[in-house]
This record gives structure tokens, sequence and C-alpha cells, in this order.
């Protein structure tokens, strides 16, 4: 099988980790690209001892420890860094935290990619998740029209402290309710009950509000293809709730505090 063939299905993937680790679109991808252009060059090689999948984000961590700090802080002096926050939990707790909650990893796998030992990466999420739990809450809204999944969503976002100010099904549910109460993060299916969109809804709101958005969707790959403007934070369904409580905590973490509101 051909290097392509083997990477090719785990790229949207590692890409949307870059992006959830940094905050930002353009600083993932410049992650992802650097890695991708050192195995194309034979400056590193994967390891064929562990799956495609891990050795591809075995070479991401690679690259990103010799290349990582120029990186970030060329996006420091154009004024992209997301929030000083992102100081406050280290970057090898923020990797262990990801890994596991948002990509699915075992502790194992995760050891693996970082070059560590798993109680290693067990106490390193553990000091990830009491910093982010330790962030202020903030008021939700949910864009969903399926009631099993909605309620399933409304109760994971009390569980973490948040209030949920509404939940719609529709396009225009979701402009009207912004309208009502501005939230400070929002969590939105893409297909409605209406046949409307929530990627539509999500572009009406931002227009006027500046806040944290996380697409819930059963196609992750049609948001993740390189060719338009692509949301950082995304979760795939059937889901598990530890990806969405990681999805929020990193959204959260990384917008500006300036722009939430609290619960």
């Amino acid at each position: 099988m051909s290097l392509v063939a083997k990477l090719a299905p785990h790229l949207p993937y590692v890409r949307r980790y870059a992006r959830a680790l940094t905050g930002d679109q353009a600083s993932g991808d410049n992650y992802v690209r650097a890695a991708l252009e050192a195995v194309a060059a034979g400056e590193v090689q994967l390891k064929e001892s562990v799956t495609p999948r891990v050795a591809l984000y075995q070479v991401f961590h690679a690259i990103w420890g010799t290349t990582g700090a120029q990186l970030e802080m060329e996006a420091a002096n154009a004024g992209d860094d997301p929030s000083r926050r992102l100081l406050r939990i280290p970057p090898r707790s923020r990797q262990a935290f990801l890994l596991t909650a948002l990509e699915g990893f075992t502790p194992s796998e995760s050891a693996q990619i970082l070059g560590g030992e798993v109680s290693e990466v067990e106490q390193l999420i553990a000091e990830a998740q009491a910093e982010i739990d330790a962030e202020l809450a903030t008021d939700v809204l949910i864009i969903e029209d399926e009631a099993v999944i909605s309620a399933d969503i409304e109760a994971l976002v009390r569980e973490l402290g948040h209030r949920v100010v509404a939940v719609t099904t529709t396009r225009t549910e979701a402009v009207d309710a912004v309208a009502e109460e501005r939230p400070g993060l929002i969590l939105a299916d893409i297909q409605l009950a209406d046949g409307s969109s929530g990627i539509d809804a999500v572009k009406d709101i931002l227009k006027r509000y500046d806040v944290p958005v996380i697409f819930i969707t059963a196609f992750p790959e049609r948001l993740l293809t390189g060719e338009r403007p692509e949301p950082t934070f995304l979760i795939t369904k059937p889901f598990q709730p530890d990806n969405v409580k990681a999805a929020i905590g990193q959204a959260l973490f990384f917008h500006p505090a300036r722009e939430r509101v609290a619960a």
C-alpha cells in the first residue's frame, strides 16, 4: 500500500486535532503541513511497529517538537494567538487530554505518540482536566433537531456547569434565540428539522456575535475538505460524552474570555 493510501483516511482527523490543540485553523494546518512535508522529504519515517494512524500522530508530534515553538511565535507576532490562557495548560498536558478525549486514542496509544509512559499520560490528562474545569461557565445554545441527541447534549452541558439558554431545531429558531439571549457557546448540528442548515444558522449568528462554535455531525469529512474555512471544533456522531466534554473545554479555553457570557 502506498504512503498516500495509508495516511489519507487519517489526515482529516490529525488536522482536526492540530486545530483543537492550537485553537486556530491556520496554525493547526501549518503544523500538519510541516509534518507531511517532512515525511515526503524523508526527514522522518513512519514507524511500522504501530498502526498508520498512531504513526501519523507520532510524526506530527516529532515535527511539532522541533518547529512548533517557531510556528507558535510566528502566529503570536501576527496577532493570531487564541489568548494568554493557552499558557495555563502546558502543551504536553493538552496533547494527552486531546489525544484521549477528542481523538479516541487509548492511554497506551497516547503514550506511544508522546513518547512517554501510560502513567504519565494519565497524570497529564488529570492535570489538563483540572485546568479546564477551573474556567468560567457560560451560556450555551444547542442547535439540534433530534430530541434524544439534544437531550444527551443538554445533560452533558449542564453536568459541566454551563447553562442551556435554548434548544432549537431550525435555522430560524436558532437566530431568533440568539436575538433573545446571547450565548457564550454554540453546539450545532448540520442538517436541521425543516431542511435548513445549521451551518447557515451559525453563519447568520457569527455576523453579529463572536462566539465559539462546535459542530456535531455524522459526516465530519464534509467539513474537513481543506477547500473552505472550516470549524476548529468538530464532533463526530455517534459521539462519546468525553469527546463533547473535551471539545467544549477546548472551545471555551481558546476563545477570548471577554467574548464569553457568564452563566
